[in-house]
């Protein structure tokens, strides 16, 4: 699934492409991608429309129109691909947009899991209000603090992947760079919130920020089917230190890399590194 990173490098691959360029057609293949919308107000609200602007909240991108603005939530496998109208539509291509008349912004999912919303406003503050996003917590590569994880945090009796995961509490973080800052931040992925203290919460945020604005440089993680718009494939794989590393050399301390399940998500640890604590309580 793309997380903040690979959403982040979408958008910036697709602003110089779509940014000034009117839509004058659209090509609806499956039309349960649309989320609240028929294919037929669909089309009339956005044909005719301008790209202004592209945003970006958490893991969707927020495409600003003239009259009304795009949400788009990629999932498991959503791709945008920009290409010349006479190339043969693939049949993953669910949603087409003509720009200018002349070329064509594809919308590609294998999984079709990926939703589209249009929203009546162009104003990012509207748009944040909708009930697809009003819930999501704070952006994970620029509003995270040691003070807003601990208050998020101890309020729940959760692990702390599964708090790190929770999209109401940070926007945009996934399972890759959550097994990431787990281990930079010597924290076991099971470990419970009554167990952190100041210098882990301080760790957490520094991480956060850490690693996403480091997988942004490098254009996210290309593990399996993860691809921008263009085909722009991510470096960060290069630089994980734990992800999808299960047998290999811990690059601190040597020891095997161990792949476990925790909140349901495949979880890659050191245990020399990142041991569990016991109980505050327990002696």
């Amino acid at each position: 699934m793309p997380e903040l990173p690979e959403v982040e490098t979408v958008k910036e691959t697709l602003k110089p492409l779509v940014i000034g360029k009117q839509i004058t057609d659209i090509i609806i293949n499956y039309d349960k991608i649309l989320d609240g919308i028929n294919p037929d107000d669909f089309k009339a609200k956005l044909i005719g429309e301008v790209f202004r602007d592209i945003h970006r909240l958490g893991k969707y991108l927020i495409f600003i129109l003239d009259h009304y603005s795009l949400v788009v939530h990629l999932r498991m496998e959503g791709k945008f691909y920009y290409k010349e109208p006479e190339l043969e539509i693939d049949k993953h291509e669910h949603i087409i947009f003509v720009l200018d008349g002349k070329v064509h912004l594809r919308y590609h999912d294998t999984r079709k899991f990926g939703k589209m919303i249009v929203v009546d406003s162009t104003d990012l503050e509207v748009v944040k209000k909708h009930k697809r996003l009003a819930k999501l917590g704070l952006d994970g590569v620029s509003e995270i603090t040691p003070a807003y994880l601990k208050e998020m945090f101890s309020k729940r009796q959760r692990s702390l992947k599964a708090l790190l995961l929770d999209q109401e509490i940070i926007a945009g973080l996934g399972n890759i760079y959550v097994n990431e800052v787990c281990f930079l931040a010597g924290l076991h992925p099971s470990e419970v919130p009554s167990n952190l203290t100041d210098d882990d919460y301080d760790n957490l945020a520094r991480y956060i920020k850490d690693v996403l604005t480091r997988a942004i440089l490098a254009g996210g993680t290309t593990i399996r089917s993860y691809t921008s718009s263009l085909g722009v494939t991510g470096r960060f794989q290069q630089e994980l230190y734990v992800h999808s590393r299960g047998g290999e050399p811990c690059l601190v301390c040597e020891q095997p890399i161990e792949k476990i399940r925790v909140s349901g998500r495949g979880t890659y640890i050191c245990n020399h590194c990142q041991k569990l604590r016991i109980a505050k309580d327990e002696h």
